[in-house]
């Protein structure tokens, strides 16, 4: 069973005591990949137009933090670019295992930038598999979202690898449905023991770009 240390609530995009609660997920879904890339790309060619029916902005990934000094190789990519009537623009996150050893990371959620607002409070990374109050086609949350903050945790083995697709949503109370200009996400991970108590950490980040 994956330890957890329950806490308090928290607000994602400003805390309101009249939030709908989401009890994120805990499973994660190794899939046994070496984790290397970092995709920077925007998921187009160069020159070319986005897909028929999109018409929102699309992501970019701008730039990336270099290792951190844990045995956890730390990867993103973009998973779907432009956002249209049906969806959002949505990031891959992949957490991989560098070292010869097990290990447990922690916390679940954050490592993956789930419940993740930029440094400006403007955008939000939320969990693909969910279903929020937003704007249909605008995906500008209309109200605040508020998670239970457990300390959740999962376990590497060498080389193995686990990844999340986290959608990117607008906070309540911006004028742009998704706000166009670049944006800075960072996020804390750590390697825990089996008892989920935090024996090293490191702060890792990245830029995204919206036009």
């Amino acid at each position: 069973m994956t330890p957890t240390r329950r806490r308090y609530l928290r607000g994602v995009g400003g805390a309101s005591a009249g939030g709908l609660l989401a009890l994120a997920g805990c499973t994660s879904t190794p899939d046994g990949s070496d984790g290397n890339g970092i995709d920077s790309g925007n998921g187009t060619d160069v020159g070319g137009t986005r897909p028929e029916g999109t018409g929102g902005p699309g992501v970019s990934i701008v730039s990336v933090d270099g290792e951190v000094e844990l045995p956890i190789r730390p990867a993103v990519e973009i998973a779907r670019e432009a956002a249209t009537t049906e969806h959002p623009p949505q990031l891959r996150t992949r957490l991989t295992n560098a070292g010869d050893e097990r290990i447990r990371v922690g916390e679940e959620r954050a490592a993956h930038f789930e419940y993740v607002s930029d440094a400006d409070d403007a955008l939000v990374l939320l969990p693909a598999d969910g279903e929020y109050p937003a704007e249909p086609g605008c995906w500008r949350l209309t109200d605040t979202i508020a998670i239970t903050e457990e300390y959740r945790t999962f376990a590497l083995d060498p080389g193995e690898s686990s990844e999340r697709l986290v959608d990117l949503y607008a906070t309540p109370g911006e004028d742009a449905c998704l706000p166009v200009g670049e944006y800075r996400f960072e996020t804390t991970m750590s390697v825990v023991s089996d008892d989920a108590e935090p024996q090293s950490s490191a702060t890792w980040g990245l830029s995204v770009v919206l036009e």
